[in-house]
């Protein structure tokens, strides 16, 4: 099926039905001509990030996931539990395209230069519906990849680049030396060691397996602490003490990991307090929550002072706050240095028919470091 037959083509989606069950199916949806200032992308690549599967899968149970149909007739259903069809309520009953961001080859353009010049040109893209074979796009939202670069190598142009020069953006500008960065291991915790190694900033990288330690640590990182090793408390108190870093940005999110960061900032400031005072440093403390690899509530044991602060962290909000033109160099950046700063590894590649296939499932949402897959939404229909 493709829009060159009958202005049509496959799209993913997801529906949570007010019954209390979340349906992953595809779509025959037909493809919009392109206004003056639109394009037609042949989406190529598409990865699979922890917020795309937050709308995929919503609250559902996937281990009681089963599967009726075949191939682009395939239908996923799942639970989900009564105690989370609250938070589902403003998307009952409501199919949803999937897939916040990808890359493709430009196909069809409207009538403006603006729209022509990007005629079979390889461009990045975000704006959701991404897990689709073809997207309507503006022109000026299209990123146009460097001349050799596949969409492949550019469909994380976006979330995972932004956000982590993000962070370190919302550092400097909160008047922070340096940072901690949870989860590390991640594509996005590599983007983040690359940029803050070329950028002369510090880094306090947290992990919870010895070979992500071994991963960071031979990519060049002087600071991993893994926080299943009895002596974290320890070995992240003195990353502190060595880095300056008194911000945090948290992918986890629930559990205790924030509470300890903040303690262990609370303690290396006091490496170097004057004088003792009840109501602890005066060394502001700033934990930013911007994912959620664990669901449970998020603990604290106050054990570090009173001059802390914890929040949420959004990437759109920030790109809104910044404004287009900051947003735009930041864009830039990224495609200038997608094979060096900005590459992504992916654990496979699937077809919009095999990201349906439960086997997969089970392996994609599991949010696991190491295991990014890619879709493809044209593969083996070309």
């Amino acid at each position: 099926m493709g829009l060159e037959n009958d202005n049509t083509g496959l799209q993913l989606r997801s529906l949570i039905r007010n019954s209390g069950e979340l349906e992953i199916s595809l779509a025959s949806v037909p493809t919009p001509e392109p206004g003056p200032d639109e394009v037609v992308v042949r989406v190529e690549a598409s990865p699979i990030n922890p917020s795309d599967l937050g709308l995929l899968v919503g609250a559902a149970d996937m281990s009681t996931a089963k599967t009726s149909g075949t191939g682009d007739a395939a239908v996923v259903t799942a639970k989900v539990p009564d105690g989370a069809m609250k938070a589902m309520a403003a998307r009952l009953d409501e199919s949803m395209p999937v897939g916040n961001e990808g890359a493709g080859v430009v196909i069809k353009a409207g009538s403006s230069d603006a729209a022509q010049a990007l005629l079979g040109k390889t461009v990045a893209m975000i704006g959701g519906a991404m897990y689709a074979q073809y997207r309507v796009m503006k022109a000026a939202d299209c990123l146009v990849l460097p001349p050799g670069t596949t969409p492949a190598e550019g469909a994380s142009c976006f979330v995972n680049p932004l956000t982590a020069l993000g962070m370190v953006a919302t550092m400097r500008t909160e008047g922070h030396k340096a940072l901690v960065h949870t989860a590390a291991a991640s594509n996005l915790g590599q983007m983040l060691h690359k940029i803050c190694l070329k950028d002369s900033v510090g880094l306090v990288n947290i992990v919870r397996r010895q070979e992500h330690v071994d991963l960071l640590k031979k990519l060049g990182a002087a600071h991993v602490c893994n926080s299943s090793a009895p002596t974290f408390m320890d070995d992240l108190t003195e990353a502190l003490v060595a880095t300056g870093a008194t911000v945090a940005f948290d992918a986890i999110g629930g559990g205790s990991i924030a509470g300890q960061i903040l303690t262990a900032i609370e303690a290396a400031a006091n490496r170097t307090a004057k004088e003792y005072s009840r109501y602890g440093s005066t060394v502001h403390k700033q934990v930013y929550i911007y994912g959620g690899l664990d669901r449970g509530p998020t603990q604290f044991s106050r054990t570090f002072g009173m001059a802390w602060g914890v929040g949420g962290w959004l990437l759109t909000a920030f790109l809104q706050k910044i404004g287009f033109e900051a947003a735009q160099k930041l864009r830039e950046r990224v495609a200038a240095e997608i094979k060096t700063t900005f590459a992504s590894t992916y654990t496979k590649e699937i077809s919009l028919a095999e990201a349906l296939r439960l086997e997969e499932i089970a392996v994609y949402s599991k949010l696991a470091t190491g295991e990014k897959y890619l879709i493809s939404p044209n593969k083996g229909l070309r």
